[in-house]
């Protein structure tokens, strides 16, 4: 029958179109020996943190449900950065972390201002929940523009700037003092994405004792060594906090997870140690990517280096590393902003070496 809808259009109508105009957040890469593409930490969890777990795991009762609220793991976070435990909430990974504070404050034409080109969460969830997402770019060399996002939070009277920091794919940090900026010259509340901030850059943290209107996220996914388990907290006024919480999920960090969460705080000097091998090796691989004609580097404070290939196309570059070197890192090239990018994770000394010269005999 001419026009007749199909069973599969008539189900898609009733998804929010807000929501169906968006692409959503993907990986699909190939498989390649060398694994230079997500930002993960080049060094696996250590032994003795693996052991803990599995100890901790053999006497948990697998048929109960995990804590409803994890207070020793709450208050060792608080400890951690001289904050309140009631002031900390808990997640599986921080991503849910971000879409629990989205969801209690973005409604129908809700104005979310953030950094562009940055991580396309915000976006997309800004859309999943009706918002009104407001892109301020950042500068030619993927600076900062504090002005810029001032001026864009007061002329849409935007209740929510989201900023990652160091910010994901640049590496960019936020340029101390805008923070305080940002709190002092909007009435939003601000989220501070510190995902990244092991690695480098001013944090936030400091600013929570005078700043209701300030959240920040922290991740164990990098500097941590626990990507493979999700684990991640939100640290806030502990009235913002509760009202956050209303949008997690019930009993959302499993019990592994939690053991993990513990026994990474217990290895915290040799996760920082390692964090510290991770910078070093991410200041050489920038050092030597810009020494390499025909690619760009950009100075980064994250774990990761983002290139632009001027002497080939980035779609080019990528295949080749993987197919003539087995080396994946990440196009981002198809982004606004970042045409012609590929983001390239700092791992281990052999990574290093191997991605420079893969590059260097691609360019040459």
């Amino acid at each position: 029958m001419s026009g007749a809808v199909s069973p599969a259009d008539a189900a898609l109508a009733l998804i929010k179109p807000e929501v169906r105009a968006q692409t959503a957040y993907t990986l699909d890469a190939p498989r390649a020996p060398r694994k230079l593409n997500q930002n993960e930490s080049p060094f696996d969890a250590p032994e003795a943190v693996k052991q803990a777990v599995i100890a901790a795991m053999r006497d948990e009762p697998w048929n109960r449900y995990p804590p409803f609220t994890p207070t020793e793991l709450l208050e060792r976070l608080a400890a951690r950065h001289a904050w309140l435990a009631s002031g900390v909430l808990v997640g599986n990974g921080s991503n849910e972390l971000i879409q629990a504070t989205l969801a209690v404050t973005v409604g129908e034409g809700t104005a979310v201002v953030t950094p562009a080109p940055t991580f396309s969460l915000y976006r997309l969830l800004t859309a999943v929940y009706g918002g009104r997402h407001v892109p301020v770019p950042l500068t030619a060399d993927f600076q900062f523009d504090v002005d810029a996002l001032v001026r864009a939070a007061r002329d849409t009277q935007a209740p929510l700037v989201v900023v990652n920091s160091p910010n994901n794919p640049t590496g960019t940090p936020l340029p101390g003092g805008a923070v305080e900026r940002l709190l002092a010259e909007t009435a939003a509340l601000i989220v501070m994405d510190e995902a990244y901030q092991d690695f480098g850059g001013p944090t936030a943290v400091p600013l929570l004792k005078d700043a209701p209107r300030l959240v920040v996220l922290r991740t164990f996914s990098k500097a941590m060594s626990l990507a493979g388990l999700r684990f991640g907290y939100a640290l806030a006024h502990p009235a913002v906090a509760a009202e956050i919480a209303k949008a997690r999920l019930p009993y959302n960090v499993n019990r592994v997870t939690l053991a993990a969460a513990h026994a990474a705080l217990d290895a915290a000097d040799l996760l920082a140690e390692r964090a510290g091998a991770v910078r070093r090796n991410r200041d050489v691989l920038a050092d030597r990517l810009a020494r390499i004609p025909g690619l760009r580097a950009f100075p980064s404070a994250a774990n990761f280096v983002l290139v632009r290939c001027e002497a080939r196309p980035a779609a080019e570059v990528f295949r080749r590393l993987v197919e003539e070197h087995g080396i994946l890192v990440r196009d981002v090239s198809g982004a606004v902003g970042l045409e012609g990018c590929l983001r390239i994770t700092a791992g281990t000394d052999d990574d290093v070496d191997a991605v420079a010269r893969a590059l260097h005999a691609i360019l040459a």
